[in-house]
This record gives C-alpha cells, sequence and structure tokens, in this order.
C-alpha cells in the first residue's frame, strides 16, 4: 500500500489516527517536532512495524520538509501538527502562532510544489469546532461564520483560511475538518479527561472552572479518525467538513460520569471530590457541531456512545499508568493560563 504522511503523530489524535492507517495496510511517516505534549508511549504498539517511520521535523524546517515529502512520495498528508491547549495560549501566545500559522503556510508552500506533479495526492487539514466560538443556540455549521475567543482558536482559524486560500488560488487538492472535543487513550493531561483521571488515581481534587457549566460536544478518538479516513477516501477537494457526535455535556456531568465509572472499578481516597476554580480568562460558554454534512455526503456517523467511550478510557489510564510517569508531573499537576 501507499505512503501517506501525519504531521503531530507522537500526539494524541495523530498517534490514534496513525494505528487505524496502518490497520488499513498503509505505510506511515510520522513527522512530528517534540514537544512537551509528543510522546513516544503513543507510538509503542507499532513502533518497530515496517509500515512505520518517525522523522523528527518542525514543519518551518521547510527544506527538511520539502525532501521528506519529496522522498516518500505520499498519496496524502494529514495535518495534526498544532499547539493545542488553550490555557498555554493564554499564557505564551507566540508558540502558537509559529506552529499553527507559520507552521501551516510551510507545510502549505511544500504541498503547492509537490501536488503539482502528484494531483492524486491529498492534504487533509485538521482542525477544531473552537474556532466558531460560543454558540450559544442551535449548532454551527460550516457554513457558521469564524469568531475564535482564544489565541489558540484564532491560530487555528488564521491556519484554516490559509488552506481555503491555497485551495482557490492555487488549485491546491485540501479538505478541512472541523472536529469536537476529542478524548481517548494517549491523551496529554493538561486536557479536561485524563487531567480528571489522574487526579481520581491519585486522591486529589477534581478542578472545575468556574460554575462548571461550560458546555462541549463529545467524540471518542476512534470515532474522529474513523471519519478522517471517510475524508480520504471520499472527501471532496475544497470542502470543509464539520466532525461531531451531537453530543453535549458540560463540565460537572463529566465529573460525575468519571466517579460513576471509577467507583465501581478502584477504591478512591477522600480528597477525590469537585473542587471549582477560578475561570479560565475567555472562557467560551457552549460548543456545538452541526456534523449533518459529513453525515449524509460521506456516510459517516459516530458509534461509540460516551459512556462506553468513557469507560474505555478510564481502564485505559488504569491500565496504563506508566503513561503519566513519561510525563512531567509539572505539565500534569501546574495550573497555568491565570492572567
Amino acid at each position: 500500500m501507499p505512503n501517506i504522511i501525519v504531521t503531530g503523530g507522537l500526539g494524541f489524535i495523530g498517534s490514534n489516527l496513525i494505528a487505524l492507517l496502518i490497520k488499513k495496510r498503509y505505510t506511515v511517516i510520522n513527522i512530528d517536532k517534540i514537544t512537551y505534549s509528543s510522546n513516544f508511549y503513543n507510538t509503542l504498539e507499532f513502533k518497530k512495524s515496517k509500515k512505520y517511520k518517525f522523522i523528527k521535523c518542525d514543519l518551518n524546517q521547510k527544506t527538511k520538509l520539502q525532501h521528506i515529502i519529496k522522498k516518500y512520495s505520499p498519496i496524502a498528508i494529514f495535518n495534526l501538527a498544532a499547539e493545542t491547549h488553550v490555557d498555554r495560549s493564554i499564557e505564551g501566545p507566540e508558540n502558537f502562532i509559529k506552529s499553527n500559522i507559520f507552521g501551516v503556510f510551510n507545510l502549505l508552500e511544500t504541498f503547492k510544489i509537490y501536488s503539482k506533479k502528484n494531483r492524486k495526492a491529498k492534504l487533509i487539514h485538521i482542525s477544531t469546532d473552537e474556532v466558531y466560538g460560543d454558540v450559544l443556540k442551535g449548532r454551527s455549521n460550516e457554513n457558521y461564520p469564524y469568531k475564535p475567543s482564544s489565541p489558540y482558536a484564532a491560530s487555528k482559524a488564521s491556519s484554516d483560511h490559509l488552506v481555503s486560500s491555497y485551495v482557490r488560488t492555487y488549485k491546491i487538492p485540501a479538505i478541512v475538518t472541523n472536529c469536537s472535543n476529542n478524548y481517548g487513550p494517549n491523551q496529554h493531561p493538561e486536557k479536561l479527561i485524563p487531567k480528571l483521571i489522574y487526579n481520581i488515581l491519585n486522591n486529589k481534587s477534581l478542578p472545575i472552572y468556574g460554575k462548571g457549566q461550560n458546555s462541549r460536544e463529545w467524540i471518542f478518538v476512534d470515532d474522529h479518525c474513523q471519519a478522517l479516513y471517510k475524508v480520504l477516501k471520499k472527501g471532496k477537494i475544497g470542502e470543509f467538513y464539520n466532525i461531531g457526535s451531537g453530543k453535549n455535556l458540560n463540565n460537572i456531568q463529566i465529573c460525575k460520569f468519571l466517579l460513576n465509572i471509577a467507583k465501581k472499578k478502584i477504591k478512591f481516597g477522600p480528597k477525590v471530590k469537585i473542587k471549582f476554580i477560578k475561570d479560565r480568562p475567555g472562557h467560551d460558554i457552549r460548543y456545538a457541531l452541526n456534523s449533518k454534512k459529513i453525515n449524509k455526503k460521506l456516510k459517516w456517523k459516530c458509534k461509540v456512545s460516551f459512556k462506553k467511550g468513557l469507560e474505555k478510557t478510564f481502564m485505559w489510564y488504569l491500565e496504563n499508568q506508566k503513561y503519566y510517569k513519561s510525563i512531567s508531573k509539572k505539565d500534569i499537576e501546574k495550573r497555568i493560563g491565570e492572567i
């Protein structure tokens, strides 16, 4: 089978996508610059596979990037390389501008040249529902205006616009996807669900921003990866596709779901209780996607219920506590993003 490049493949979604692509018998070249959120633990299951190769590379290393793409002649590039943590973008936006805007610019410039000789190749740029900002009522479809609130969301919005402009102006074969909040194995504990699981396993309080009413749409990472594969096989060049479950939950509900799952599996300590903390600056109240387009046009839909996905997620972290030990304790426990 042909080659596919995944950028950011040491991260959460990227590593899960690589596992799926290898099962589909593709050879995957993983490009990752190795940051705090990159983790070789995420690739242990296929590290020795003949269908997997890792190359350390920052998307801003344009010459090296050009060499890799020319050498491996991929039929597709999935771009998941990005800084993604909102709190970090509040504390220090510069890395987000460098990675999420300039990095994508370099990838587009490289792919523009490559695709002239390889017209069947596709670039699939993975983005987020956060570009739409607060969606207080209803659900945002692909024509909904962008109104990002955080430097992270603004940097992703910028990258989406860049990709779209290269499709229109340079006719590159690219597609943009905007997904809701993912959860599942391999996710860095700076994010809500793995952070709560870590605290449950270590007899710590469960920190919740504000009053815990902020609502997010949650999708199990395997469902997202299956959607990305559908986009590869059947997606239309130049289109945007929302990818979501249609299932919204607020942070209090997430906590209660996890506590109910945990108490059936382990005996946890007395400090494991919800603790409300000062809210995140500029915190959006609600994200909600309309995913009818991908449901109808590409015949994709979620298969994993939230309850089943959360149980799978909890059990993975319970059985892989070495994962937490592979991460700096400071990156797990220290709060960042306060002004």
